[in-house]
């Protein structure tokens, strides 16, 4: 049975079962927590595309699936470099760690799927995980960011982050 809870949920969910003096809500990161999660879901959805590129036939899949690494490969030099400017290092955190935790789980389930059935769970995956990153970014860290550079960029993304959201929905329904 596929997981359809998407990967932000489960990691803030997951955050119940972290013991430690970090903050336990994405609500309460600091700025350069924010940053690392942000680093780390972009990397995440890069390792998703390039998954999708290995198994998929599927052109309009593989298409998505470039754009994916286009995009956010540049946000992430966008982020690195500012967080250069600001002399600055991103901080792991317990949600950085959660997502990368739950994407090693997909990308093992994925893997061991092919043809309209990967397509389709590819598919599925980046909607949930594009819903779960607009939501994320626009009600928990947007609000909460302090460094204005820091804030920018994030409402930049955000809007590249609606328009895979609404890509991706399109490719689901394609795929059904």
């Amino acid at each position: 049975m596929f997981l359809k809870t998407p990967l932000f949920a489960v990691a803030i969910f997951a955050t119940s079962f972290t013991s430690t003096a970090q903050a336990q809500s994405p609500a309460d990161l600091n700025d350069l927590e924010i940053a690392h999660v942000a680093y780390v879901a972009d990397e995440i959805d890069i390792r998703y595309a390039h998954l999708a590129l290995a198994i998929s036939e599927n052109p309009e899949v593989r298409e998505f699936a470039n754009t994916m690494i286009r995009d956010h490969s540049a946000v992430n030099e966008q982020a690195l470099a500012l967080l250069q400017k600001l002399g600055v290092e991103p901080q792991d955190n317990f949600l950085s760690q959660s997502l990368l935790e739950g994407a090693d789980v997909l990308i093992d389930e994925m893997s061991q799927l092919r043809g309209v059935e990967f397509d389709r769970r590819y598919a599925e995956n980046e909607l949930e995980y594009h819903q779960a990153v607009v939501g994320l970014v626009g009600e928990a860290f947007i609000p909460n960011i302090e460094t204005p550079e820091v804030k920018a960029l994030f409402e930049q993304g955000l809007v590249i982050f609606k328009a895979h959201e609404g890509h991706a929905e399109m490719m689901v329904e394609a795929l059904k």
